[in-house]
């Protein structure tokens, strides 16, 4: 099975996508730019939605769900949002088909015709905000803070599986607000919360900061993101959380009450995640042979492969793998006894290895002499022989330390690749090699960063939080330097 994933060095698109393949995660659908999630990569996706769930759940948030739809003239009401979206929207402007006149083929009725078109939503501040209006009169209505779990649509041109596709999944938090401070201290909360998520959940080191007003969400004040840097050198937007300020209240006239009897307009945010997620964790950990799964998000933790000649010796395996099998899920370690006789065992290793699993237990007839099992690693792609006794205590105590190794690989790879330009001509070099993230003084001008993005390809991923007062020039413009930043291409 190894054998058909294309190796990073030669073409890591294409290893990539082999993954992707082979893994069984997702493939290409019938409807050009969309992709179908097969069972295991939505298996991903749904550990996912239930870490994040439980987190978004204590720290006050409530689920809910708005519709597909979005009425066009919603998206007219906040300039920004409008002209940040627009050319990636898909609008619906009849509601029947019929058959033809020759009755070969269905098409548009054209006395079905909307008198107003709707967008499939790109995202669903303005249909959400004009929903508030109805929700928020009082400030003993405030804070309101609702997250949705949904699809999103945006016409892409160029797709890849998970990464950017026309349609793909998300979850959106939509949160007003009685004052800015707290609107603010929300964004930032969500934004520590997507940083611990993405590291201790999905083993990925991430940077906080702020993106410049170039990069920031269309219709926010500010936006919050954290980025991670993937194996092929590109970084990859995990997640942002945006301040939006007053806008989208007054766009829908939002308003409430205060305790003094005044009417205020709310303050706002707005934050998500999508199954890009599923990209990052595969580009972030993944090698030649496969899928590497950090044991917290893997579907399946311990895979347990018999190893017998003759049914008395399939028997006494068997016994022993059942007994292991009860011991994991007695622990709440998931795990699969694969007693599938149509496929070898050296098949099924290269399979899961292939899918990530953590961890794998050989069971063949000496071992069950022995007392042992032989134990591989994916993280390490190392074997040991352990006792099959308490081994349920043995891998309960193992797993963190391979959801540790993963991310400090991880980490030492994104610190091996970052790197200091002092000069425009260090910037570019770095640049065109891939090399990373690289520091470098920028003047805070959209006129430089437009420059440089035009001439390098590169964007300045984040300004960081905690910046310290910067010193010297900008490497493109000599002008005194306002930040310090991390440019980088980017997916």
């Amino acid at each position: 099975m190894g054998k058909k994933i294309t190796k990073r060095s030669e073409d890591y698109s294409i290893w990539y996508n082999d993954i992707v393949k082979e893994a069984e995660l997702a493939e290409h659908s019938a409807v050009k730019g969309c992709m179908v999630i097969k069972p295991y990569g939505f298996a991903l996706w749904e550990n996912i939605q239930t870490e994040l769930n439980l987190r978004f759940k204590e720290t006050g948030h409530q689920n809910a769900y708005f519709p597909l739809f979005v009425p066009k003239s919603f998206l007219s009401k906040e300039a920004a949002h409008v002209e940040g979206f627009a050319k990636e929207c898909a609008v619906v402007t009849h509601y029947r088909l019929k058959s033809s006149a020759d009755g070969k083929e269905v098409v548009v009725d054209p006395e079905a015709k909307l008198e107003e078109e709707l967008i499939v939503r790109p995202t669903s501040e303005t249909i959400i905000w004009n929903t508030y209006k109805n929700w928020i009169q009082s400030y003993r209505d405030l804070p309101l803070l609702i997250n949705q779990w949904a699809n999103i649509v945006r016409w892409e041109m160029r797709t890849r599986l998970f990464l950017r596709t026309t349609e793909f999944l998300w979850q959106e938090g939509h949160t007003a607000h009685a004052s800015k401070q707290e609107a603010i201290d929300e964004s930032k909360l969500i934004l520590d919360l997507y940083a611990d998520f993405a590291e201790n959940f999905l083993a990925i080191p991430v940077h906080k900061g702020l993106k410049s007003i170039n990069e920031r969400f269309a219709g926010a004040i500010d936006t919050y993101c954290i980025e991670a840097l993937m194996q092929d050198g590109k970084s990859l937007q995990a997640g942002t959380s945006h301040f939006l300020g007053q806008n989208f209240a007054k766009a829908f006239d939002v308003k409430f009450q205060t305790k003094e009897g005044k009417q205020e307009l709310v303050w706002a945010t707005s934050w998500g995640v999508s199954t890009r997620l599923i990209g990052g964790l595969i580009m972030t950990h993944s090698d030649d042979l496969g899928l590497v799964l950090p044991p917290s998000i893997a579907p399946i933790k311990v895979v347990i492969v018999p190893i017998y000649k003759s049914e008395d010796e399939r028997v006494v395996v068997n016994d022993v793998a059942e007994r292991i099998v009860n011991e994991l899920k007695a622990l709440k370690i998931s795990a699969k006894y694969d007693q599938d006789d149509n496929k070898k065992p050296g098949w099924k290793f290269a399979e899961y290895e292939l899918k990530g699993i953590p961890l794998r237990i050989g069971i063949g007839p000496k071992d069950v002499k022995n007392n042992s099992v032989e134990l591989f690693r994916r993280d390490t792609l190392a074997k040991e022989l352990v006792s099959a006794d308490n081994i349920g205590e043995y891998i309960s105590k193992l797993l963190p330390e391979i959801q540790q190794n993963i991310f400090n690989k991880a980490l030492k790879f994104r610190e091996d690749n970052t790197h200091y330009a002092n000069t425009y001509d260090e910037l570019k070099s770095l640049i065109d090699s891939n090399a990373g993230f690289i520091w470098a003084n920028w003047d805070g001008t959209t006129e430089t960063e437009l420059k440089i993005k035009e001439e390098t390809k590169a964007t300045i991923r984040f300004i960081p939080l905690d910046e310290e007062k910067i010193e010297g020039k900008c490497i493109y413009s000599a002008k005194p330097a306002k930040h310090k930043v991390v440019f980088a291409k980017a997916y």
